[in-house]
């Protein structure tokens, strides 16, 4: 039988709240979740809740699975009757329960769809991806093609989207589909205009909890306001979150929703969990000196009765690769003196494109470490189409080459089919000839297959002429331009704020300034191998985004320079959060990396820096 932990007084409180509406501000090591579930205990166990009456909602699968897990030893048998999952799941559901007659479209479909209307409006060069991100925005904030057209009057470009948005609109309504995001506008109407369902799904789910509120939307807001308006008082509405922590506004997240919670409720409690049991006192120093300077905030103090840690550690790099290595030095001084695991130990970024130095780094000193998503820099798409053309540049009459040609014959996009390339194949056997010369030589008689290939060939050839005049990186400059690479990589998926795979070929690019000739580059790049960077023992590497919600022993913030933390593109109270929710993931002891020049330049180190540096740090 598991022992169950014991909740604070503070926890407590919040946990056996009654009937109305409460929000739980929880600092980062809380046990906010804990509370939640033991809340969820409170009115099964002590105030004769049925488990069929409670919703609990979160953002993510993994969240609503791990919240099932912590309330096995509080309810047993009786885990499985409370609805938990994500808003997503549980307004899928609403629809289907309702009659609604979808199916849902992927983001793959979404893409092709998009990238079909764009090209029969003759709207121009704006990447589909901005388009779906643009319309998903407007979505979350409950905003109509309609609406879009009016808000965006005079904006060229953005008209241009609202055109696409209104035919995008048409065309699922005309083939019953829709998008994760119309999966809460359709609930969102559905509660609003239908008084009977809203009424059923208040009384159904008698007491709603919310875990992470502060990365609510407004369609998500508006959705819960309904559900919990006009109710009886043997309900409850209570939601769980931070705003020193909400870090997504470019998903369409609200901190006004937490900030303005007791406006919006005004006969609401609110409970603070403000014990930390993660963290040291010098790390939770540090946190509340850097989140004192936002302005737009909920007041907390931070506590904790861990004792007396290590000092927070800064460490000034002459520049990035001088960074990583300083970092290489204290792991291996953590390992060798202090008995820390690889598996202890955190590299936390701003930007995926930052992986690449401290992979270098850890590869050269034979440091095992784990990327996020078990993908080293060097085998990104984006990174390792670019490789695949400068390989094949440089052995078109080889096997290797012929491999390439294979991968890179239809990136970007040239219409070849499976039926075109089988045909090349036997064409090269039967000339015995590698697939390029095969290419040459093919006598093609598709119109437009014809006109793509000639297209790729031009740009081939000259490189294949000149390989060994240009260096690598000016060659890559070169394909870039000659491919329309950046439009391409943003177009086929669905960029973040800031555009994270054009920097990944950014760094691509400044790499390949270090060598001479394509064959060493490619040489290099290719002793990285998937699974040297994911050992899941070894040091993990990932964004800020990616670590919330985590914690490690020791955790190293790096790149804190201006421009990258906080991002020249930022809000900047939404990165100070950013970096507040990365230093909070240390638990014993953190260290601040920057360097006095990066890609070659000059920079600032971060301001944040100077909010953070003073009192206990070395």
């Amino acid at each position: 039988m598991n022992r169950r932990p014991q909740l604070n007084e503070q926890q407590r409180k919040a946990a056996s709240f009654g009937n109305g509406v409460a929000s739980v501000l929880a600092i980062p090591g809380s046990g906010k979740t804990l509370t939640m579930t033991y809340r969820i205990g409170n009115l099964i166990r002590n105030h004769g809740v049925a488990p069929e009456n409670i919703l609990g909602l979160t953002f993510t699968r993994n969240a609503a699975a791990a919240m099932k897990e912590k309330l096995k030893p509080v309810l047993d048998k009786m885990t499985s009757k409370v609805q938990l999952q994500t808003i997503h799941a549980f307004c899928y559901s609403l629809l289907k329960t309702e009659g609604k007659v979808f199916e849902i479209l992927t983001e793959k479909d979404q893409l092709t769809l998009i990238k079909k209307l764009a090209k029969k409006e003759k709207i121009g060069k704006i990447p589909a991806g901005m388009i779906v991100r643009e319309i998903g925005l407007a979505k979350n904030n409950l905003i109509t093609w309609q609406e879009f057209k009016d808000i965006y009057q005079g904006d060229l470009m953005m008209m241009k989207i609202g055109h696409v948005y209104m035919a995008y609109e048409e065309s699922k309504r005309k083939n019953l589909q829709l998008d994760l995001n119309d999966l809460l506008t359709e609930t969102y109407r559905l509660l609003k205009e239908n008084s009977e369902v809203r009424k059923k799904y208040q009384e159904q789910y008698s007491h709603i909890l919310v875990d992470e509120f502060q990365d609510t939307n407004p369609a998500q807001m508006g959705i819960l306001r309904l559900l919990v308006s006009g109710r009886n008082g043997d309900s409850s509405f209570w939601v769980c979150g931070d705003d020193w922590q909400s870090i997504y506004a470019f998903t369409g997240a609200s901190v006004g929703n937490i900030l303005n919670f007791k406006e919006m409720f005004g006969n609401s409690k609110q409970f603070i969990l403000d014990m930390n049991y993660r963290s040291t006192p010098e790390i939770l120093d540090v946190c509340q000196k850097l989140i004192s300077h936002n302005t737009r905030k909920i007041e907390k103090t931070l506590r904790t009765e861990n004792t007396n840690g290590e000092s927070v550690t800064a460490l000034a790099g002459v520049n990035e690769e001088d960074e990583s290595l300083q970092i290489v030095n204290e792991v291996r001084d953590l390992l060798e003196r202090k008995g820390y695991c690889y598996r202890d130990l955190a590299v936390l970024y701003r930007a995926n494109c930052q992986s690449r130095i401290i992979e270098e780094a850890f590869t050269k000193h034979r440091i095992p470490y784990h990327v996020e998503n078990g993908m080293n820099f060097y085998s990104r798409h984006e990174v390792k189409t670019l490789l695949d053309y400068l390989r094949f540049i440089d052995g078109p009459d080889s096997d290797d080459g012929d491999d390439a040609l294979r991968k890179i014959i239809n990136v970007p996009n040239r219409y070849i089919g499976r039926s075109f390339m089988t045909e090349l194949e036997e064409q090269a056997a039967m000339k015995e000839k590698h697939l390029y010369h095969a290419l040459k030589a093919m006598k093609i008689e598709i119109p437009y297959v014809r006109k793509y290939v000639k297209q790729f060939i031009g740009i081939i050839d000259p490189l294949v002429r000149d390989k060994d005049q240009l260096e690598p990186a000016e060659m890559i400059g070169i394909l870039r331009e000659a491919l329309e690479y950046d439009r391409f990589i943003t177009d086929d998926d669905i960029p973040s704020p800031d555009d994270e795979k054009i920097a990944n070929i950014n760094q691509l690019q400044l790499s390949a300034t270090r060598y001479s000739d394509i064959k060493s580059l490619l040489n290099y790049t290719g002793s990285f191998k998937d699974e040297t960077s994911n050992d899941k023992n070894g040091v993990s590497l990932m964004t800020i985004h990616k670590a919330k919600g985590l914690e490690f022993p020791v955790v190293f913030v790096t790149g804190l320079i201006d421009g990258m933390l906080p991002h020249k593109n930022g809000d900047i109270e939404e990165e100070r959060r950013i970096a507040f929710v990365g230093i909070s993931r240390a638990m014993r002891q953190l260290y601040l990396t920057y360097s006095a020049t990066y890609a070659g330049r000059p920079v600032k180190r971060s301001p944040f820096l100077e909010e953070m540096l003073s009192g206990n740090v070395e």
